[in-house]
């Protein structure tokens, strides 16, 4: 465990001279975004609730402590089953239609500020390590605002997933971009921090990266990932991707500064090889014509494009942005 910024005990959260709290017990949401869980939501939702009496047993947690599951626009029997299963330790929201999982996971956020004093979200295929959560309850105690569940290996992963995951982060890194290493959605966050998330009415969300930017007292609790039970995973390449190019565009403008000094480099070898052209006529010399002509073409057709891209990217996050349309609709509560 690494405390990133130190803390003191807060008044709501004092304790007395015999040890007791002399504040009520914290209600914790448990936010679980769902997508075609149907194999696995029975599961998850009978460990997640085991979880949640034992937390209540031992008086970590208020007995108004709850589980929200929020359904993506799932097409299977996830809803179904929530529905099924609704209590007053468990609630359903469903979602009109698929609008990703972290548009999934703000609106479940959403939900239950003002409604718990902290939250804890996970994935349903409990990948992630829920025996940590006891920990991050107790750093919340004393004053911890976001505790960040973070991988210690990734040695589950294929070869492939841990080598984009690395250059991932280091491009994240290279470009200014507050991120924690091996770090996804599992985190506990505190009430007064969602207050603060409603501020943010971005259209391209990465959360990943809008918490550590928030700048709150946080701690990291260190864990083994599991292996999915059940289920494929909602993450294939072309999502990553997206989550990648979505995270890097939304947090830095880098790749806008690295256009220009691209052209700059372009421009001062174009300058030089003007130069030595000329000095070759000069000298009464021939210059073999393919090459000399082709190639310079391509390269600088292929760096118009990449340029152009980019600047699309850009481009068709303000469009987004200035409609300022919802990032979800609710279209059922359990």
């Amino acid at each position: 465990m690494k405390t990133q910024k130190d803390f003191q005990h807060s008044p709501e959260n004092a304790f007395n001279e015999s040890g007791e709290n002399q504040v009520p017990l914290p209600v914790l949401a448990i936010v679980i975004p769902c997508y075609n869980e149907e194999e696995i939501i029975e599961d998850s939702h009978q460990r997640l609730a085991a979880l949640l009496d034992d937390l209540i047993f031992r008086k970590e947690v208020n007995s108004g402590s709850f589980l929200l599951f929020v359904s993506d626009g799932s097409t299977d029997k996830t809803f179904s089953y929530i529905k099924a299963n609704a209590s007053c330790h468990v609630k359903g929201l469903r979602l009109s239609s698929n609008v990703g999982h972290q548009n999934a996971l703000l609106a479940g956020m959403h939900y239950v500020t003002n409604k718990a004093d902290c939250i804890v979200s996970i994935d349903a295929d409990l990948q992630d390590d829920i025996g940590i959560i006891g920990e991050m309850l107790r750093l919340y105690r004393v004053g911890i605002r976001i505790v960040y569940g973070v991988r210690k290996m990734r040695h589950s992963d294929t070869y492939f997933k841990r080598f984009s995951a690395q250059i991932f982060y280091r491009m994240m890194r290279l470009m200014g971009v507050r991120l924690l290493y091996n770090h996804s959605d599992f985190r506990l966050v505190s009430n007064s921090v969602l207050t603060e998330l409603r501020k943010y009415k971005e259209v391209n969300l990465f959360l990943r990266g809008i918490f550590p930017m928030m700048g709150f007292s946080s701690a990291e609790i260190y864990y083994d990932r599991l292996e999915r039970t059940g289920g494929k995973t909602k993450y294939p390449l072309r999502k990553m991707i997206h989550l990648a190019v979505n995270g890097i565009t939304s947090f830095s403008n880098a790749p806008l500064k690295l256009i220009t000094w691209l052209g700059l480099v372009i421009f001062t070898i174009s300058l030089i090889m003007s130069g030595w052209a000329i000095l070759v006529i000069i000298r009464g010399r021939n210059i073999p014509g393919w090459a000399s002509i082709t190639l310079p073409i391509y390269l600088l057709g292929g760096v118009q494009l990449l340029a152009l891209g980019i600047l699309g990217e850009y481009i068709s996050k303000i469009y987004l942005e200035t409609k300022q349309r919802p990032n979800y609709h609710i279209e059922e509560m359990v």
